[in-house]
């Protein structure tokens, strides 16, 4: 259905005008006027009463309760409809899992892919969406990457993401830090020595939890700021690419030196859940690298801590200080494998969740996204570091995420593994910066 390397037309940078039309900071939350009942479906999948069973698998495991909550009032509306949903992410290769459930025959009606090399290997079954009432509110920009060169939809955005520094504001305080004035490396690491020099007086345990067990902390995510200019913050200029240059190797060395010489020990076996959950949100670190999708667990552990307590700040990069990497994570996909009516079913719920009142509800203020779709104009972000990446992106000051572009498996099997390797002193800086490029050259 698709040829590689046209399909994937690569989002970088998109309309901040586009985020604006999204979400207001003032307005009711509840029965906004802007709603789409697509409660009971737009065609032949919900709406007649057939009995349907929808399997949904996708890689975002930090709303998982919040995503099974929503199912279930969907399916106290539509008592027709069963939904069964598998979450998988974290630790986990979700997209390895997905592959196999496919290959046992096993395929899940709706499933989340994130990338060109994923939408590649499962264009075969992936539904056109473009009569979806979702695709019509999309924002500008939001299916470019998504949309054939006919113009058909294949896939609907999960919503807007950012990811940097979060901190706790009270340790920072403590510490005599204003985080508004770290802007440079330099910044950064004069205010990791001075909470490091006052660990016992602030009573934490380290300045970092980085978590060494997650190969796509350092390597998707921390690596994206060092590369995507590499790249002119194009995906798929990453996608295209035969090799990988490293530019900024050196910087980049030197960010993941510091999160490690001042982080929670031993590091290579610190995953995402202690990071977030046991050391951060109980206070025994200042730092940890990661996105605004961390909110509802941190939410979960203590809304007062959550609400009061956290903001996040860009990773330094030097000519490009205070620029807050932006991008779509997810799409959701149906396969087109099933009848008729399944598929309609599947449509009818991504409208239901994304445009009717309570889907929009939920979307806002227990997902915790920033939504990539018309009619949330008059309700609030629903928490304070989705207001950190809507500030950046109202502002245009972001970077742009080529990480989706790796070459399939770059990461887990590859990039990740070196960059453990050489957090565990089995492999040089050198080696591990010439081993990926072997890797990604062997993988193209």
């Amino acid at each position: 259905m698709f040829k590689r390397r046209t399909f994937y037309k690569g989002l970088a940078l998109f309309s901040a005008a586009g985020i604006l039309a999204a979400c207001g900071n003032e307005g009711d939350i509840p029965g906004t006027d802007g709603g789409t009942d697509t409660g009971n479906g737009n065609g032949d999948g919900a709406a007649d009463g057939e009995e349907v069973s929808l399997a949904i698998m996708q890689g975002k495991v930090e709303f998982n309760a919040q995503f099974n909550e929503l199912a279930q009032m969907y399916m106290d509306e539509n008592p027709n409809v069963t939904i069964e949903i598998t979450s998988v992410g974290g630790g986990t290769d979700y997209f390895t899992q997905l592959t196999t459930r496919f290959g046992a025959g096993d395929e899940p009606d709706i499933f989340s892919v994130a990338g060109p090399n994923e939408m590649e290997q499962m264009a075969e079954y992936m539904a056109d969406l473009s009569d979806t009432d979702a695709a019509g509110a999309a924002l500008d920009g939001m299916l470019d990457t998504v949309t054939e060169d006919d113009g058909t939809v294949v896939a609907l955005p999960y919503n807007i993401e950012g990811y940097g520094f979060i901190y706790n504001m009270e340790i920072f305080e403590a510490a005599g830090i204003d985080a508004d004035q770290i802007e440079t490396y330099e910044d950064l690491e004069e205010a990791v020595q001075t909470i490091d020099s006052q660990l016992d007086e602030l009573d934490i345990q380290a300045v970092f939890a980085l978590p060494g067990a997650e190969g796509w902390v350092m390597g998707d995510h921390l690596a994206n700021v060092f590369l995507s200019h590499e790249f002119n913050q194009d995906v798929n200029e990453a996608y295209n690419a035969d090799t990988i240059e490293f530019e900024r190797a050196d910087e980049f060395q030197r960010m993941l030196d510091l999160q490690a010489d001042y982080s929670i020990e031993p590091i290579l076996s610190l995953d995402y859940s202690q990071q977030v959950e046991e050391y951060f949100s109980l206070g025994q670190v200042a730092i940890i690298q990661q996105g605004n999708w961390v909110y509802p667990t941190l939410e979960q552990m203590d809304p007062d801590f959550a609400e009061n307590s956290v903001s996040m700040m860009p990773i330094p990069l030097d000519g490009y200080e205070n620029q807050l990497p932006v991008g779509i994570p997810n799409y959701w996909a149906v396969n087109s494998n099933n009848d008729d009516a399944t598929v309609q079913a599947a449509k009818d719920f991504l409208d239901w969740m994304y445009l009717s009142d309570e889907g929009k509800d939920f979307v806002i203020n227990e997902f915790n996204f920033i939504p990539a779709y018309e009619g949330y104009e008059d309700m609030e972000i629903g928490d304070p570091l989705s207001q950190v990446v809507y500030d950046y992106s109202e502002s245009g000051d972001t970077i742009g995420w080529i990480f989706n572009g790796y070459p399939t498996g770059f990461t887990n099997n590859e990039f990740g593994p070196n960059l453990q390797a050489y957090l565990g002193g089995e492999m040089t800086w050198e080696e591990t910066i010439e081993n990926s490029i072997s890797a990604w050259e062997s993988l193209q």
